[in-house]
């Protein structure tokens, strides 16, 4: 079997997977976005399927807004044991933060709300031992395990929104610190497995950055002491000209057929001097073990392709369920958003609505540069070459009161092109662009109504801008069959740099989004799509 990294494209960090039968299930940090972790199916571990998030409740999640990005979820940990599966992870800042882990039975529907851990720092797993005790490690000052025990109530007879069981009378034990890692800065990330009847404990070292790495000790006690492999990073790309850097943060699985596999994080920057955009992304590599040590990858590295003997499963079936990386178009019928959109924090209802007509996004007092609750609409970006249409009305006529699209990093980094009206009648297509402390508008073009369709098209150098005149007659229809009237090809508006929009620039942990936006007034969305070209 050959297949190619990444496996989940676009902006997928600290990846975690459990499996149960022939089916694979994967998870994601999600940071400051809602809803969060996503949650993808496979069978071979390199077809996916996003089938949810485990965090879609406004109850489970409560994002700080008012607070530096990239806070939020970090690092969730997916395990299945005795028919239930558990989510643990990590919601760094506010009062609402802390460690706390979420459960159902069925990882397509409803997860339960969180049971909150009295444990500090970041990045907990969950470990069950074979002889039915359960273990939680973290990463603190160090990495430390703890054993903590909790009753599995049983409902054969749920009520509506209850699941069929319940976690109750959790205690936490002892904190014991048990390793510092083979040197390298920011040990953290740790995953506790039985194998071989031995302990191994694994984690990642070096800073989610160039120097990334992914180390592992073992011992024949949980507490240890534990021993170092001898030929660690066992995963790294540091210090190579591969074209994957940043490897790190890995998670194990066996498949059904007893072939080990390592999910981890990496990027893939647009050229040198190194800077990325997309986003930490998920990747696969093949695990073998020699001597009791495990052997990954390509002599401890990941590439872009890799050729294994056997596949780890049969290819995911087809189904209605959305394939990251896929192309995608939304009218905005349905009153449930499709998967691939976020908000940024919990959401705002009055903000962000689904209506008949389309998406309604109102929001009299924000703009895109606000570090709070927005109306914002926005998804992944998961190619490097990629163009996404909107088509919108700005119903809103009050002086600055503007739509449009974005492509958004953060809320200091961020470029936009978006109809804005003066008053009176009196319409501009805008394009601006803020990078950190300055901000300009760079184009200001005289428009003729309040209905337009942007363009937006990426590739490694550039994001670009550019509109269709639509003019709607009395009965209109879809942008793409071109409007009486509309002009015949798309018309420049602007562009910016893609190298200002990247984590060596802005800094953070996330990747980029495109997005729909309202400011200071109200607009209606009636469409949007998304083609993703070479990744």
């Amino acid at each position: 079997m050959k297949y190619h990294n990444p496996i989940i494209t676009g902006f997928h960090p600290d990846p975690s997977v459990c499996r149960v039968g022939n089916d694979f299930y994967l998870v994601n940090s999600s940071f400051e976005y809602f809803p969060g972790i996503p949650i993808y199916h496979s069978t071979d571990l390199t077809h996916w399927e996003q089938i949810g998030h485990v965090l879609d409740r406004k109850n489970q999640l409560k994002l700080v807004s008012g607070a530096p990005n990239c806070l939020g979820i970090y690092a969730p940990t997916i395990r299945y044991h005795e028919g239930i599966f558990y989510c643990i992870v990590t919601n760094v800042g506010g009062r609402s933060g802390g460690n706390f882990f979420v459960y159902t039975t069925d990882p397509y529907g409803r997860w339960s709300n969180p049971v909150k851990l009295p444990f500090a720092g970041i990045d907990p797993s969950l470990f069950f031992d074979e002889d039915g005790r359960i273990y939680y490690t973290g990463t603190d000052t160090g990495i430390y395990i703890a054993e903590i025990t909790f009753d599995v109530v049983r409902n054969d007879t749920p009520k509506r929104n209850e699941l069929p069981v319940s976690i109750q009378n959790v205690k936490c034990g002892e904190k014991h610190y048990i390793w510092n890692g083979s040197g390298g800065n920011n040990p953290e990330g740790p995953h506790l497995y039985r194998i071989h009847d031995m302990y191994y404990l694994m984690i990642a070292e070096g800073g989610t950055e160039y120097c990334h790495m992914v180390t592992i000790a073992r011992s024949k006690n949980v507490y240890g002491p534990y021993e170092a492999c001898p030929h660690n990073p066992v995963l790294s790309n540091r210090s190579t000209c591969l074209n994957i850097k940043a490897i790190g943060h890995a998670d194990l699985v066996e498949d059904s057929q007893g072939s080990w596999w390592a999910v981890c994080l990496g990027i893939r920057p647009l050229g040198y001097p190194f800077r990325h955009n997309l986003g930490r992304e998920t990747m696969l590599a093949p695990v073998k073990w020699e001597n009791g040590w495990p052997v990954m990858g390509d002599n401890g590295t990941v590439t872009e392709t890799f050729e294994v003997e056997t596949a780890p499963g049969k290819k995911t079936r087809k189904s209605d369920f959305y394939i990251p990386g896929s192309n995608m178009t939304d009218t905005f019928c349905s009153n449930k958003l499709h998967p691939s959109w976020n908000t940024i924090y919990t959401p705002v209802s009055k903000f962000v609505k689904p209506t008949k007509q389309g998406l309604s996004l109102c929001a009299h007092d924000t703009t895109l540069s606000d570090d709070k609750p927005k109306a914002i609409l926005v998804r992944r970006q998961e190619h490097f070459h990629f163009t996404a249409t909107a088509t919108l009305t700005l119903e809103s006529v009050n002086a600055g009161s503007e739509a449009g699209i974005t492509i958004y990093m953060n809320n200091r980094h961020h470029y936009e092109a978006a109809l804005s009206t003066v008053g009176n009648g009196e319409y501009f297509l805008i394009l601006r662009r803020r990078i950190g402390s300055l901000q300009a508008v760079e184009a200001r073009i005289p428009f003729h109504c309040n209905t337009v369709q942007f363009i937006l098209t990426g590739d490694k150098n550039h994001y670009t801008f550019s509109y269709l005149d639509v003019k709607p007659d009395e009965n209109p229809m879809p942008a793409s069959a071109a409007f009486p009237g509309a002009v015949d090809a798309p018309v420049f508006i602007g562009e910016g740099e893609a190298q200002y929009l990247t984590t060596e620039v802005g800094g953070c942990f996330t990747g980029n989004y495109i997005g729909l936006y309202a400011s200071k007034g109200e607009a209606l969305f009636t469409e949007f799509s998304y083609q993703g070209g070479r990744s």
